[in-house]
């Protein structure tokens, strides 16, 4: 049995704060086309991103959950994360291969401690995009899937997006930050 390394919070989310935030995202943030910390933007991720910025109910948000998974992890974070909308479009092939969400080349003496995954999707609108570990076991697919769902887990643990086979799956990543890894 492998040790739990991530904390899944189901369906959590109603729908009007679904429509809300996908709403004032998608008419206030500038979409782009996603990247890595290497700029890779077609092989190892296709996707597209708007960058969430100066939004601090989202972040105060998201940073509640994010908390609560780093004091069970033993991490210290602060109220401090780069927030990202993304949608992993079947069209242009959707996806994002194994990777960690920490650039271990940053010297600012902070990293990314806490990731967290918001799914905006209806899971009966997509096919594919499924999200997994590689180091550690998965969420029941069905649970990580439901609309609404928040999954927290240590950014280090390594994770991809498989390719969407039909139509969009849309989410709101978060990477809240804390003293550099030890």
């Amino acid at each position: 049995m492998v040790r739990q390394n991530w904390q899944l919070w189901s369906g959590i989310l109603d729908q009007k704060w679904i429509e809300n935030v996908s709403d004032r995202v998608e008419k206030d943030f500038l979409v782009q086309d996603a990247s890595t910390f290497a700029g890779d933007t077609v092989n190892h991720r296709r996707s597209k991103v708007r960058w969430i910025s100066d939004d601090d109910d989202i972040k105060n948000f998201l940073f509640a959950f994010a908390d609560i998974a780093a004091r069970t992890f033993g991490i210290h974070i602060y109220n401090k994360a780069d927030i990202q909308y993304t949608e992993y479009l079947a069209s242009e092939g959707g996806h994002y291969d194994w990777h960690h969400d920490v650039d271990w080349n940053r010297n600012d003496g902070m990293d990314r401690k806490i990731s967290v995954t918001v799914q905006l999707s209806d899971p009966n609108r997509y096919a594919g995009g499924d999200f997994a570990f590689s180091e550690t076991e998965n969420p029941a697919n069905e649970q990580m899937k439901m609309q609404g769902s928040i999954l927290c887990f240590p950014s280090y643990l390594q994770h991809r997006v498989t390719p969407v086979t039909s139509g969009t799956r849309k989410s709101i990543v978060a990477w809240f930050e804390g003293p550099q890894w030890r």
